[in-house]
């Protein structure tokens, strides 16, 4: 059976065992640095906050998370962003799923509010794969399928993965799912037309 015939929850779990098999044969360290460089030096397109030649872009708001130990490592990618001088919001996730943020500079946490994703410059998200279509999936809580659709219009979003986890092969979807235009891995930066 191809992934594509296969049920979200069956395409998760083999995707979350790859994950697991992955991130143990990676220097997660490593990776950590080279997402934080290739983001900074390869910047998505229509992001405020990324450097014209020797000139530092503008300050800006980006939303991030905070990576489990399976997940591409985020704290590198994060310290980068705030040293560049951008606010960083980690999400907080209520009972219901919906995502509530704080500043991650903030040591009390602060709730800022669900609607925050509205005035974000660049959103960082996690997935388990992404295929060359643009579909993405996620962990299957509908956490980021209730924020992507937030966002201002133009505000880049970009998928974090282990290098090999954007795949050929057609991951399932639905109507609701926002496709994905950029993937950062520690390999750098993908645009998917």
């Amino acid at each position: 059976m191809s992934p594509g015939a296969r049920t979200k929850g069956e395409v998760r779990r083999l995707l979350r065992a790859q994950r697991r098999a992955l991130a143990a044969s990676r220097d997660l360290a490593s990776d950590g640095a080279a997402l934080a460089h290739a983001l900074l030096a390869d910047p998505p397109p229509g992001w405020p906050g990324a450097r014209s030649g020797t000139r530092p872009g503008t300050p800006t708001t980006v939303l991030s998370y905070e990576s489990l130990p399976h997940e591409p490592p985020t704290e590198a990618v994060n310290s980068a962003l705030q040293a560049a001088g951008h606010r960083v919001l980690v999400p907080i996730t209520l009972p219901d799923m919906r995502l509530d943020w704080c500043d991650l500079a903030d040591p009390e946490r602060t709730p800022l509010g669900i609607d925050t994703p509205t005035g974000a410059d660049l959103v960082l998200t996690p997935a388990l794969a992404v295929d060359t279509t643009g579909t993405r999936l996620g962990q299957g809580g509908g956490c980021y399928d209730r924020v992507l659709p937030m966002l201002a219009e133009g505000a880049p979003f970009v998928v974090l993965l282990h290098p090999g986890e954007l795949t050929d092969e057609a991951l399932p979807a639905d109507p609701h799912d926002v496709p994905v235009h950029l993937v950062l891995t520690a390999d750098g930066l993908t645009r998917i037309a």
